[in-house]
């Protein structure tokens, strides 16, 4: 009996893989760890994404769509992690979004995440600093590149980048969005399908914001410097890393 309930078991794994939400178990973490809520969805993604969680002093938990942003989320995090490509929230769920971020939580925006709002004036402008261009503006419109091999470089000292000097990475890269000039940037690259900055601090006065463009897939997820990079962030944007 048992052992055909186990036979049972794995054919179900084989016809119903499991998603790139449900491969990740986090670690144990400390009683003071900054609570995270991880927003995915319309963007596929690998699980190894998860490995800058796996850190004591992080309680991540992931919440895709169409839960992502349905709730007051003041309650349950610290830190809202934004990795999906939300193009347009309806208003429930902005106000949601609102009330975190103008509570004083923190916000790291992640890759595609920049995708994410761009209808969204208050949201581009004020909060993140700069969005994705799905339609031309001043005759330029989004564009990206996979497998990218990039030097980056720091752009300022600041507690996100401790411990993180030049490095290399092999990413995708995007050129031509709208980014705001009241960013302060953070990382930069001189590859020519960038734009140059690839991580900076958004405009916000009220809450702690970051955006981090680096992170497509696997190669950039594993690489140290990026994990270290989005882990700081957190502790960064949730008071913790000064």
């Amino acid at each position: 009996m048992k052992k055909w309930l186990v036979s049972l078991a794995m054919v179900a794994a084989l016809l119903c893989p499991a998603t790139s939400q449900e491969t990740w178990k986090a670690n144990p973490k400390r009683a003071d760890a900054v609570r995270v809520l991880i927003a995915t969805g319309g963007h596929d993604y690998d699980p190894e994404f998860y490995s800058a969680f796996d850190d004591q002093a992080i309680n991540a938990r992931v919440d895709p769509h169409p839960r992502a942003y349905s709730y007051d989320m003041r309650k349950r995090a610290d830190v809202l992690v934004i990795y999906d490509t939300a193009q347009t929230l309806e208003p429930a769920r902005q106000k949601n979004l609102r009330e975190f971020v103008e509570s004083g939580k923190g916000v790291v925006v992640l890759h595609h995440g920049i995708c994410t709002n761009v209808n969204w004036p208050w949201w581009y402008e004020q909060v993140v600093g700069g969005r994705w261009l799905f339609e031309p503006v001043n005759g330029k419109t989004g564009s990206y590149k996979h497998d990218v091999d990039l030097t980056i470089k720091p752009a300022m000292p600041h507690p996100i980048l401790k411990g993180i000097g030049s490095f290399r990475i092999h990413d995708e890269t995007y050129k031509d969005l709208w980014i705001s000039p009241k960013v302060k940037v953070l990382l930069t690259t001189d590859n020519p399908t960038s734009d140059g900055p690839v991580a900076w601090i958004g405009p916000y006065e009220k809450a702690r914001v970051v955006y981090i463009q680096l992170g497509h897939d696997r190669n950039a997820n594993l690489n140290p410097n990026w994990q270290k990079l989005v882990r700081n962030a957190i502790l960064w944007t949730a008071g913790k890393l000064n």
